[in-house]
């Protein structure tokens, strides 16, 4: 990960806040939501009818007596059914709408967050593990979404049940319903204090494992040089460290987060005994008759129950709000600068490029471009060469603006580039870079990719250009052949073949290549020389590479020193300076 700026930690969201904009999500279907609060009150009120019925049906039995008057039983246990059949059908009504609804939910915060991935400035990609984004957009919303279609639905029941329940225990009996005045402000205080302590715990195990993530990402995807290296054992040991680190973090939330349900329920338990007690004297007073004691013991499970139940997904709530923050945190980041207000879209470019004073830096305090100074004329093939490290990919990042710099100027056609519309900016430049990417699809899709209503013939003409048409027609499917995502079914020479030919498509007037021909051999690096030259023949060309051999022909070399331009003139003139670049020549070319 390449981390070009210290990370500003934004103050965290209140949980409060972030129940409010999972709330704007959900409100967005609010048919759904009002027709699930239907079904959850209908559901919840016929389930609260059960126990008043169970009570009469116990009192048409006389203690003492031996009678019982069936035909009165009969009818109230009828009822019974028929009221929880409704309420059970109700429910799985309910739980099918809230699966809807929380997947309507998912599918917009996703969209945001993909849209936000598309917005956000390269510095943001350079800041952030890949791995730690994957997890956000899968692992986190995943999580959201269990809580909204499970949690979410338990909390109204929930609510609705210990309402009613409390409203039928006082019209039993008012004073047994003081022993709750103890122990439901015993479990709310608990609740609430254990809350503060694991929401933090929570939050913990949704970074380590985005960490974790990001470094089996990497390690997946740096495989090959992992085994030549021979540094296995060394992953497997940082591995280990990552993965420890995630363990004890989830450890952690989840054995705080599971003693909220059994504390909760012991003081739940404890209620329980003492209506039983005082439910059992009362009834000997005839205070209250058999079928009321046992409609309230019936109430009071019901009242209870939720409350331990929302003790018990507690740590299910703690983890959706802490991977809800994450999410919210990740679509809450400052997009790329808009356009300064009346840019100029810049249309019939020539290619002249003008570089004065630029001076730059990822970090303020760590300058790389110090003092860069250059006039480029149109058509020219200005090659960049240093050793690594040096600012050549920066320049690229500069001119391509994604980065500005933090003082002096760069202008096109005498249009200075921050006074310009990013996208007619970079849509002026073709470009290759030295990571090739290529997505699932057909090779005509991946080439012509960058241009659209690209025909059959401008991707066979761009194909030929770049000396891959005759490979791909002695694919089985030709231009139809599928790729697997990053094109792992070909070799790697051919994907920059590919992105190559991608590049020659396009009708930009300045070309932009990163390591172009790095991956390509020697033999196959001359053929698409020839071509190249034909494709930049008017264009301006900026080519940055190790490889010295593809760059002889360039009308002017820059050599960058530690962010500064130290030599710069064709091939002939440098050699003969016998300086910086005489040595980079030299000793790459010693070891042939």
């Amino acid at each position: 990960m390449n981390q070009h700026q210290t990370n500003k930690t934004a103050p965290r969201p209140k949980k409060r806040y972030i129940l409010l904009r999972l709330w704007k999500y959900l409100y967005q279907h609010k048919w759904m939501i009002f027709t699930a609060l239907f079904l959850t009150i209908s559901s919840n009120l016929l389930a609260l009818i059960g126990p008043m019925l169970s009570g009469l049906a116990i009192d048409a039995i006389e203690p003492g007596k031996g009678s019982v008057d069936f035909p009165t039983v009969f009818y109230y246990c009828a009822w019974m059914i028929a009221f929880y059949a409704v309420s059970s059908l109700l429910s799985y009504i309910l739980s099918v709408l809230m699966i809807h609804l929380s997947q309507k939910v998912i599918y917009q915060m996703r969209k945001d967050v993909f849209e936000k991935l598309m917005d956000l400035p390269v510095s943001y990609f350079d800041q952030h593990q890949t791995g730690d984004i994957l997890s956000r957009i899968s692992y986190d919303i995943d999580t959201v979404n269990a809580s909204l279609s499970n949690d979410l639905l338990q909390i109204i029941t929930s609510a609705i049940t210990v309402i009613g329940s409390f409203a039928m225990m006082v019209l039993i009996s008012p004073t047994l319903v003081l022993i709750f005045v103890v122990t439901v402000p015993v479990s709310i205080v608990f609740i609430k204090w254990m809350t503060g302590r694991v929401r933090p715990l929570f939050r913990k195990r949704s970074a380590k494992l985005g960490e974790l993530n990001g470094f089996v990402e990497e390690i997946i995807s740096g495989q090959k040089t992992t085994k030549a290296y021979h540094q296995e054992q060394k992953m497997i040991d940082r591995f280990d460290e990552k993965n420890t680190e995630a363990v004890d973090a989830y450890y952690n939330a989840d054995y705080y987060g599971s003693m909220v349900g059994p504390s909760v329920n012991f003081i739940n338990n404890f209620s329980l005994s003492l209506i039983s007690m005082f439910g059992a004297a009362l009834y000997l007073l005839n205070k209250l008759s058999l079928g009321d004691v046992s409609a309230f013991v019936l109430y009071s499970r019901k009242f209870s129950g939720p409350i331990n139940e929302m003790a018990n997904i507690i740590s299910e709530l703690q983890s959706a709000c802490a991977a809800a923050e994450r999410v919210f945190r990740l679509i809450d980041e400052p997009p790329e600068k808009e356009d300064v207000e009346g840019a100029k879209v810049l249309s019939n470019v020539q290619g002249n490029v003008s570089i004065d004073h630029v001076r730059f830096g990822y970090d303020p305090n760590k300058i790389i471009i110090k003092d860069l100074n250059l006039q480029v004329k149109k058509g020219q093939l200005i090659a960049i060469v240093g050793p690594t490290g040096a600012g050549k990919t920066t320049i690229i990042n500069l001119l391509m603006r994604f980065y500005d710099p933090n003082s002096g100027t760069i202008s096109i056609d005498g249009n200075d580039i921050c006074k310009v519309t990013r996208k007619s900016l970079r849509l002026s430049y073709a470009m290759v870079l030295q990571e090739t990417w290529l997505f699932h699809g057909t090779i005509f899709e991946n080439i012509a990719y960058g241009k659209e209503g690209a025909t059959k013939e401008d991707v066979i003409a761009a194909a030929k250009a770049a000396k891959i048409h005759d490979y791909i027609m002695g694919l089985p499917c030709g231009y139809e052949t599928i790729l697997s995502e990053d094109g792992v079914n070909i070799s790697q020479g051919q994907k920059q073949l590919l992105t190559i030919a991608r590049a020659m498509l396009l009708d930009a007037h300045m070309l932009i290549l990163d390591e172009a021909t790095s991956n390509v051999d020697t033999r196959t690096e001359i053929q698409i020389q020839d071509a190249m030259y034909k494709l930049m023949e008017g264009k301006t060309c900026f080519v940055i590479a190790h490889r010295l051999s593809t760059i002889q022909n360039a009308d002017h070399i820059l050599v960058v020193r530690d962010g500064n331009i130290v030599e710069q003139g064709n091939h002939d003139s440098l050699m003969k300076q016998n300086g910086f670049y005489a040595k980079l020549y030299y000793s790459q070319f010693e070891t042939y």
